[in-house]
């Protein structure tokens, strides 16, 4: 048996990242074909009893790394752990998500190893019995495919929501592995972690995504997507020109210079289809979009367009969603 296919397990709020699960179907379906393991890497505090749902999501094994020093994220912390754990071992590849976290995190990590980082991948697969990475270039405009013949460990990072979650073997155990593990010097101190508080799912993990543009006009106007979301269930995003005009604080921002999501469903009011646009959002899997502008150039990547007044047309389908959702309000 190898040396192990590594998915680095990204957890917040005592909860792993739905983008680890991603990466664990797919490192699966490598080691089965490489006769290798599949491990996965919780780093933090207390978060052994977050090992068990790993192994059932197709991990063999557990590395479970704990210390106080490692209770927030810090790139010291976790790249020295990370680090030192891979070398240890040699893994054949290590995964991490492509997340804030994931992007900090895996570039310290492959210059500790002296390794090659393939990111914001969105295709991994066996070709001639290499594992091959494919990633868009050009927002977008075209894709390039990655090999390393010799390079060890491979690494890349995932784009989350691009990759199918396996179906969970309830019952399926991994070996946990307790690591022990010395932080060492930490040169950034964590003062304090200011957590907002939402109902809505994280934008780049929601299936769904509600997202407005400089056509909303103001950041009070955001709340008819606000209720279109709730409706939904959705996440809210914001173009860069809204967040630029103050509508939208940064952390909502969809785009070259923001967050790049890949939902099932991306709806985009107001927003013209500017090309850093569409670098953060072209990978959704239907996009609907609802622009007064009939020559708007978001229209061109569109699968379903409507015409009209966003204020008008946002309020009609709010209605009718929560008719067909059964969630009408009460009088």
């Amino acid at each position: 048996m190898g040396k192990g296919i590594w998915v680095y397990a990204e957890h917040k709020d005592g909860k792993i990242k739905k983008v680890t699960y991603e990466m664990l179907g797919v490192a699966r379906q490598l080691a089965d074909q490489l006769a290798e393991e599949v491990a996965a890497v919780i780093i933090g505090k207390e978060v052994g009893e977050l090992a068990s749902a790993l192994g059932e999501y197709g991990a063999d094994k557990v590395y479970v790394l704990e210390n106080d020093a490692l209770a927030e994220y810090t790139t010291d912390g976790y790249t020295r752990a990370l680090a030192r754990l891979a070398l240890e071992h040699q893994p054949t590849a290590i995964f991490l998500g492509c997340t804030v976290q994931g992007r900090d995190l895996a570039a310290q990590v492959a210059q500790r190893l002296q390794a090659g980082l393939c990111t914001d991948c969105t295709k991994v697969e066996l070709q001639d019995g290499q594992i091959t990475l494919t990633r868009p270039i050009y927002a977008g405009k075209a894709f390039v495919q990655a090999i390393s013949p010799e390079a060890r460990p491979v690494m890349a990072t995932i784009r989350p929501n691009v990759l199918p979650v396996p179906q969970p073997q309830g019952g399926r155990a991994a070996e946990v592995v307790q690591v022990d593990v010395e932080p060492g010097d930490i040169r950034q101190v964590i003062k304090e972690v200011v957590r907002q508080v939402s109902t809505r799912p994280e934008l780049t993990e929601a299936d769904i995504i509600v997202s407005g543009g400089r056509g909303m006009k103001s950041a009070e106007n955001f709340r008819i997507l606000e209720e279109l979301a709730d409706v939904l269930g959705a996440a809210v995003g914001a173009s860069r020109a809204a967040v630029d005009a103050g509508y939208a604080p940064h952390s909502m921002q969809v785009g070259q210079t923001g967050k790049t999501v890949s939902p099932q469903l991306y709806i985009a009011c107001g927003i013209s289809g500017a090309i850093q646009h569409l670098a953060g959002m072209g990978s959704s899997k239907v996009i609907v979009a609802i622009n007064k502008d009939p020559e708007a150039n978001i229209f061109k990547v569109a699968d379903y367009g409507i015409v009209g007044d966003l204020f008008e047309v946002v309020p009609l389908l709010t209605r009718e969603f929560r008719k067909l959702l059964g969630k009408e309000k009460e009088c």
